[in-house]
């Protein structure tokens, strides 16, 4: 079923969570006093009161400024002014001090680096290791540009869980994507998942895909070993921003997830706010039982 999209208007099935209590706020002291950024904020999430007042965030490393322009990401674009050496020690510090059993940490594109910013992704997952040895961590990584030294210096700290979003169909990368590739992407996830990584990667709708396109990704996906899916209902950030084209249904998202579930992924979460790391604690910690081979 097709919904037509109405300018400023969400269709009724949204309902975002916009309460905040004490524990959203120790989440907000926490980011500011360990000078932090937030994918929750700076890709403007429609979660973020919900994911804060349930007293987790996911943490933006590598600064706030993104070297690639993608058309769908409200996360400033522009030159990034250095490197923050001590920002893995303030990531471990508010990961400890908010008692998470499960941290999700991302970071901006930093294509100006040599590395892409890999080390800095090892140091702050060992620095939560040093710091908070319960929790788990998963990594929601660029693309490094397809290198492969720089996703082994991020597999070399062992993540739980290898993130990767692949964001839409291929037709879509030029006009969504434009500085990344899709094959690029798809490798990274397969290479991750042959060193022996849970991997796990989410997708938008809503942004003029085919629903057959989306079901030759799943598949790929498989084939590639990813373990974990995430899919939700792609949503214009500001009016500069790629618009929606469509809005999807629940029973489409749900139609999806089975869809994907008997393709055979260990855990796939649809629905229109669904976002890459929404709730992923609630899965992630347990996603090494059980993960499927390859069919």
């Amino acid at each position: 079923m097709k919904t037509e999209r109405k300018p400023g208007r969400l269709p009724p099935w949204f309902k975002i969570r916009l309460t905040a209590g004490a524990a959203f706020s120790a989440v907000q002291r926490q980011v500011q006093a360990n000078n932090l950024h937030t994918v929750c904020r700076s890709a403007a999430c429609p979660n973020r009161a919900e994911c804060w007042s349930a007293g987790t965030a996911t943490f933006l490393i590598l600064g706030n400024v993104c070297t690639r322009g993608c058309r769908f990401c409200n996360v400033p674009q522009g030159t990034p002014q250095g490197l923050d050496l001590n920002e893995p020690k303030r990531v471990a510090a508010a990961v400890a001090s908010l008692g998470l059993a499960y941290a999700v940490i991302t970071s901006v594109t930093r294509d100006d680096l040599p590395d892409g910013g890999a080390r800095i992704f090892e140091h702050t997952i060992r620095a939560i290791r040093e710091k908070a040895p319960a929790c788990r961590v998963e990594v929601l990584i660029p693309d490094f540009q397809g290198s492969e030294d720089a996703l082994r210096t991020v597999l070399s700290a062992k993540p739980d869980v290898l993130n990767h979003n692949l964001e839409t169909v291929p037709s879509l990368y030029p006009r969504v994507r434009p500085q990344a590739g899709y094959h690029q992407s798809l490798e990274l996830l397969a290479r991750a998942y042959d060193h022996g990584s849970v991997t796990k990667t989410g997708l938008m709708v809503g942004l003029g895909e085919g629903i057959d396109e989306l079901r030759l990704v799943m598949a790929e996906l498989r084939e590639s070993g990813c373990a974990i899916l995430t899919i939700g209902q792609y949503l214009q950030p500001n009016k500069t921003l790629l618009p929606v084209d469509r809005y999807y249904h629940p029973d489409e998202f749900d139609q999806l997830k089975q869809e994907a579930l008997a393709m055979g992924f260990r855990h796939v979460e649809a629905g229109p706010l669904v976002r890459s790391s929404y709730y992923a604690g609630s899965y992630g910690a347990n996603a090494e039982c059980g993960v499927p081979s390859v069919k």
